[in-house]
């Protein structure tokens, strides 16, 4: 059944729609679609961050550093990935953010796939990024 095949490359298809690759929201009828799991290729410049923490989180997340430093924001944490194969995973319930140390390439993938969390053009230009438990720090360890 080929067309139910999609073919790709990470890089060039992340640039389509904000990095993500696979969820809930592609189209119905795309190979892609799923309301499973979330898969995103991030490709982020140095100092590049999240506008806003995301709050009420209701999916679980792993996230892999491919390439970089990149940092996770946690309730009381921060986790930094520094060598390639780090990662990070966070349950429902865990709000976060997260910020480019270095120009950084990580793979995240989120289930279920659900709507709610999208970083509007207005979220980024009044970003307040403001938490109020950043303490602990930590380095993940491969």
């Amino acid at each position: 059944m080929t067309d139910n095949v999609y073919v790709g490359n990470a890089g060039r298809d992340a640039a389509l729609d904000r990095g993500w690759l696979l969820g809930h929201f592609k189209d119905a009828s795309d190979p892609r679609h799923s309301e499973d799991v979330e898969i995103k290729w991030g490709v982020h410049s140095q100092g590049d961050e999240r506008a806003q923490w995301v709050t009420c989180e209701e999916r679980t997340t792993l996230l892999v550093l491919i390439s970089g430093r990149f940092r996770v924001e946690l309730p009381g944490r921060r986790v930094t990935l520094a060598r390639q194969g780090d990662y990070v995973v966070w349950g429902r319930g865990v709000d976060h953010s997260w910020f480019a140390e270095e120009e950084s390439v990580v793979l995240t993938v989120r289930w279920p796939s659900v709507p709610g969390y999208k970083v509007t053009d207005e979220d980024h230009s009044a970003a307040g990024h403001s938490h109020s438990s950043r303490t602990a720090t930590s380095t993940a360890a491969s």
